[in-house]
């Protein structure tokens, strides 16, 4: 499990003048949820961006665990880092099974090991059996869950979650939440959900971070 700090964050979007964050610092304890929580436009996704290495900080310094992933001196790209991420839209490959969705990202690991790997992270996500169907023959919540197992299936350090509930409507959302943070709790895995949700926050963190918009 790996603790992730963020010291004295300085960042603009090329060619903007607005610092989107003016010495932001943060410290997400290890093996625990927590939420970024505030409205749009208050650069909770910019922090997530930066700590997948999406983005690179004008200046601070982000570390993980023992690593430095950014500050004056380095920057490691995000493929590197060891991180996991969870998209709005699930971002699953629609012409794709689900194993071949969840094994995408295991390109290198021996077949073997590859489909053991998936079978194991599907019966983690309640999943098991499905390995087959592609995401149309899944509900918004078992697309969630696959989009869970796809992420967890390279054995990531760190996951984020940008606002994973907001396609499902309400009654779903409670439940596939309750769901989402069992499999958290399983996994054992230092993760930051970004949502403008209290619910979401609630529910799923150990840890809030209350963002605002500041101009």
């Amino acid at each position: 499990m790996t603790t992730i700090k963020l010291t004295n964050i300085v960042f603009s979007y090329p060619g903007s003048r607005i610092r989107q964050l003016d010495g932001f610092s943060v410290e997400i304890p290890s093996g625990e949820c927590t939420a970024l929580l505030g409205p749009s436009g208050c650069a909770k996704t910019t922090v997530l961006r930066l700590i997948a290495g999406l983005e690179k900080p004008d200046s601070g310094v982000i570390r993980m665990g023992d690593r430095v992933l950014s500050d004056t001196r380095c920057f490691v790209e995000a493929e590197h880092r060891n991180i996991g991420m969870i998209f709005q839209d699930y971002a699953l490959f629609p012409h794709m099974t689900v194993e071949k969705n969840i094994a995408y990202g295991l390109i290198g690991v021996p077949r073997s090991v590859r489909k053991e790997r998936v079978d194991e992270v599907l019966q983690l996500v309640g999943m098991g059996g499905y390995q087959n169907r592609y995401p149309y023959q899944l509900s918004g919540g078992q697309q969630q869950r696959v989009a869970v197992a796809r992420a967890l299936a390279p054995k990531p350090e760190v996951l984020l979650l940008d606002e994973p509930f907001s396609h499902l409507d309400t009654h779903l959302r409670q439940n596939v939440r309750e769901e989402i943070k069992s499999l958290l709790q399983a996994a054992k895995v230092t993760s930051v959900l970004v949502t403008h949700d209290h619910d979401d926050a609630e529910t799923l963190a150990d840890n809030i971070v209350q963002m605002k918009t500041v101009r």
